[in-house]
C-alpha cells in the first residue's frame, strides 16, 4: 500500500475530522491513566520517620530535653538518623528507641537521655512507629518495609520498570498480529483490574504481582496507542496528533500530585486512581480496527467498512478503497505486510544503518533516563513535593508545543539535538545548585524536564517513522 494513496484517501473523508477526532480524544484520554501508573508509587513508597516500636504501653516519653506524653509529639524533633527516643512503660521498664533497634536499661530509674550504664539489645520483632504527619499510610509502614526491609521497597518501582519493557515488545507484536484494536482493549481492561487489585493485595508479594502485571498492560497501551491514533490521522495533522498524545501522559503526572495531595492512605489513593480507566473501559468496544492493518491482513470488505463511517462521521463523500490501491494480494498491501514482520537483525544489516540504530537507542536510553530521573527526584528537592510533580508534569505540555511548531521551522533532528544538550546542561546545573535555593532548584529541574520531554515526545515519532512497529517496540525495550 503507496503512502501517497494512503493520503490520497485522508484527502477525501478528512485529515481529521469528526470521526478521527472522537478516536483520539477517547484513546488520548486513556493515556492519563498510563501517566497515573506510570507515577503513581513515588507517594506510595514514601519512607517516613520511623522507630522501634516500644514492647508495652508507655506513661512517658522524653526526646532531648524535652518530655512528652504521646509519642505522635515527637517527630518534629526526631531529626538525625542517631536520635533515640526514651520512654518509660506503665510496668517501670526504660527503653531506648531508635530507628532500626532498641535497648532496655537495667537501671529503671533512670530517665536521662543519655545513658551510660548496662542495656540490652533487642530487635524490632515488635514493629515499628511511624510519623503520619504527612501519610496516614503508605506501602512502606504497612509491611514495614524499612530497616533490613527496606530494599524491598527499593525493588517496587525497579519491577514495575521491568514490566514496562517486556510489555512495550510483547504487545508490540501481537499489534501487528492480532491488531490494535485488540490490544487496546484487553491492556485497558487489565489496567483497571491490575489497579484495583493492587489496592486490595494483602501482602507485598501479591502487591508485586498486581504492580507488575499493571505495568505490562500499561505499557502495552501506550506503545499501541501512539500507533493507532497515527493511523488514523492525516498528514496534514499527523505530526501535532502523535505529540501531543503524550500531553495527556503528562496530565496524569499532574493527577497523581493533587491525589496525593488529598488522599493519604495509600490504598484508597491506589483505588481512586485506578478509577480513571472506567470511562475508556465503557467507550473502547465504539473503536474499529484501523484500515490499514485491515489492508495488510487482507481484509478489504471490513476496512472499506470503516472507511465508508469515517466518511460518513465526517459529512465528506466516501471513497472506494480498489480506487487507490490494488487488491492483488502479491502488490504493496503484501509488502507492508513484510515490512511488519521483518527480522529485527535487519537493524544491523550494514554499518550505516547499525551505526543509525545505536544512535537511536542511545537516545530512548538517555530520553528514558532523563524523563523519570527528573519525575521521580522531584519529590526530593524540598519544599512542596505535592506542588513539584504538578510542576514536572505541567512542563511537558508546552514542551510538546514546542516540539511541533519547532519541527516545522528547523526540522526533527535539530529540535532532537538542541533538547537532548539542554537536558544536559540543566541536569548539571541542578547539581550545583546549593539545597537552600529551593525555587532556583525547583525552575532548573522544570527546564531541565522541558527538554528531556521534548526529547522522549519526539523520539516516539522519529523512530516510529523509521522502524515498523515491531522493530520500534524493539528499541524501546532495549532503552527501558
Amino acid at each position: 500500500m503507496g503512502s501517497g494513496n494512503v493520503e490520497q484517501i485522508f484527502d477525501r473523508v478528512g485529515h481529521f475530522g469528526r470521526y478521527q477526532m472522537f478516536i483520539y480524544l477517547t484513546c488520548a484520554f486513556q493515556n492519563i491513566s498510563c501517566g497515573i501508573h506510570y507515577l503513581a508509587s513515588v507517594f506510595m513508597i514514601v519512607l517516613p520517620k520511623h522507630a522501634c516500636s516500644p514492647p508495652g504501653n508507655v506513661s512517658r516519653i522524653i526526646l532531648h530535653n524535652s518530655s512528652m506524653w504521646r509519642l505522635d509529639d515527637i517527630w518534629n524533633q526526631f531529626t538525625s538518623y542517631e536520635d533515640q527516643i526514651v520512654v518509660q512503660l506503665q510496668n517501670g521498664e526504660v527503653w531506648e528507641l531508635k530507628r532500626c533497634s532498641r535497648f532496655r536499661r537495667d537501671n529503671k530509674s533512670s530517665l536521662d537521655y543519655n545513658y551510660n550504664g548496662h542495656k540490652s539489645g533487642f530487635s524490632c520483632f515488635d514493629g515499628y512507629i511511624y510519623d503520619k504527619t504527612k501519610w496516614d499510610s503508605t506501602v512502606v509502614t504497612q509491611w514495614d518495609l524499612v530497616c533490613n526491609r527496606e530494599w524491598f521497597a527499593k525493588l517496587i518501582q525497579p519491577v514495575f520498570m521491568v514490566g514496562v519493557l517486556i510489555g512495550a515488545l510483547v504487545f508490540g507484536y501481537l499489534s501487528d498480529r492480532v491488531g490494535r484494536r485488540l490490544v487496546l482493549w484487553s491492556t485497558s481492561l487489565g489496567m483497571y483490574l491490575f489497579g484495583i487489585g493492587a489496592a486490595f493485595t494483602l501482602d507485598y508479594y501479591s502487591f508485586m504481582l498486581a504492580r507488575f502485571l499493571l505495568a505490562i498492560v500499561a505499557s502495552g497501551y501506550l506503545v499501541v496507542v501512539f500507533v493507532y491514533v497515527t493511523e488514523f490521522t492525516g498528514m496534514k495533522v499527523r505530526t501535532w496528533a502523535s505529540i501531543q498524545i503524550h500531553s495527556f501522559f503528562a496530565i496524569g503526572t499532574m493527577v497523581v500530585a493533587l491525589t496525593g495531595y488529598f488522599v493519604r492512605t495509600w490504598w484508597i489513593y491506589q483505588l481512586i486512581l485506578s478509577t480513571v480507566t472506567i470511562p475508556f473501559v465503557f467507550f473502547c468496544w465504539m473503536l474499529p480496527e484501523t484500515p490499514f492493518w485491515l489492508l495488510s491482513e487482507g481484509r478489504h470488505e471490513e476496512a472499506q467498512t470503516v472507511v465508508d463511517t469515517m466518511a460518513k462521521w465526517n459529512k465528506a463523500g466516501t471513497c472506494k478503497l480498489s480506487e487507490f490501491l490494488s487488491l492483488d494480494l502479491c502488490d504493496p498491501v503484501k509488502k507492508h505486510s513484510q515490512l511488519n514482520g521483518q527480522n529485527p537483525s535487519a537493524l544491523f544489516y550494514d554499518w550505516n544503518i547499525g551505526t543509525r540504530t545505536l544512535i537511536v537507542w542511545l537516545i530512548w536510553f538517555t530520553g528514558c533516563l532523563g524523563f523519570y530521573s527528573f519525575s521521580f527526584n522531584s519529590v526530593n528537592l524540598g519544599g512542596n513535593e505535592y506542588l513539584n510533580l504538578f510542576l514536572m508534569g505541567a512542563v511537558e505540555i508546552p514542551a510538546y508545543i514546542f516540539v511541533c511548531l519547532g519541527m516545522d521551522c528547523i526540522g526533527r533532528k535539530l529540535v532532537l539535538f538542541l533538547s537532548l544538550i539542554t537536558s544536559a546542561v540543566f541536569c548539571g546545573v541542578v547539581m550545583v545548585i546549593p539545597q537552600n535555593q529551593l525555587v532556583w532548584r525547583v525552575l532548573a529541574t522544570m527546564a531541565g524536564k522541558f527538554a528531556i520531554g521534548s526529547v522522549f515526545g519526539l523520539i516516539y515519532l522519529y523512530t516510529a517513522e523509521l522502524y515498523p512497529t515491531v522493530v520500534s517496540c524493539l528499541l524501546e525495550f532495549c532503552a527501558l
